[in-house]
C-alpha cells in the first residue's frame, strides 16, 4: 500500500499487476525470486523488491507534497523492524506461536510515541503528511484493525484522528481500488490513472 501510496501522490505512473500471494505469476517469481510484494520493474530492467525503496524512487521522480523534506528514518526503521514484528505476532499469533496480547502491549508503545509526536506537530514531521507518515501508516491501520473497539477505546486521539484523517483521504481511496490478479495475456492497467 505504501508503495501506491508514493506512486500515486508522485503521479509517476507504472503498468500494475495485482498478484495472489497463494498463486504468484512465474514473470514475478522471474523478476523476483524472493516471491514477495511489491516488486516494481523499471525500463532498464532494475527491480525494486522492497516497498520503502519503492517509494523513495517514485518520489525521486516527482515529489509534489515534498514528502521526502518530512522523513524520519530511524522512525520508519522502528516501524519496520520492531512494531512490524509485534504488528505480525499480534494479527497472526496462531501462525507465530505468539502470545498477541503481549505483543499488542510491545505495538502500544510505539503507538504511545507516535501520539506525542502528533499531539505536537498534527503529523509525523511537521503540519502535513510527508514519507514517515505515509509509510507509517499503513501498518498502524493494520494494528487497529485486528481490534477496531478495543483501538477507539485507547487513549490516543491524536493517532486515532491522524489514522481516520489519512483513511477517509482521497489519496488511500484512489490506492485502495480492488484490481483483478493479473495473468499473462491480460490487458494493461496503468496505475495510477
Amino acid at each position: 500500500m505504501r508503495a501506491r501510496l508514493a506512486l500515486a501522490i508522485s503521479g509517476t505512473t507504472c503498468a500494475l499487476r495485482e498478484v495472489k500471494l497463494a498463486a504468484k505469476p512465474a514473470a514475478m517469481l522471474a523478476a523476483s525470486p524472493k516471491g514477495t510484494v511489491p516488486v516494481l520493474v523499471l525500463p532498464d530492467g532494475t527491480v525494486i523488491e522492497q516497498s520503502l525503496e519503492v517509494m523513495h524512487w517514485a518520489l525521486a521522480q516527482s515529489d509534489p507534497e515534498s514528502w521526502l523534506a518530512r522523513n524520519d528514518p530511524a522512525l520508519i526503521a522502528r516501524n519496520d523492524g520492531a512494531f512490524k514484528h509485534d504488528l505480525d505476532r499480534y494479527k497472526y499469533p496462531d501462525r507465530h506461536g505468539s502470545d498477541a496480547l503481549a505483543h499488542r502491549e510491545n505495538g502500544l508503545t510505539f503507538l504511545r510515541d507516535l501520539e506525542a509526536r502528533l499531539a505536537a506537530h498534527g503529523q509525523l514531521c511537521g503540519p502535513q503528511r510527508g514519507l514517515a507518515d505515509m509509510a507509517v501508516m499503513p501498518f498502524v491501520r493494520q494494528f487497529a484493525s485486528v481490534d477496531a473497539a478495543w483501538f477507539a477505546s485507547l487513549d490516543l486521539p491524536h493517532v486515532q484522528r491522524w489514522l481516520a484523517g489519512h483513511v477517509e483521504s482521497a489519496l488511500f481511496a484512489a490506492v485502495m481500488e480492488k484490481f483483478t490478479p493479473w495473468t499473462e495475456g491480460d490487458a494493461v492497467v496503468r496505475f495510477p490513472e
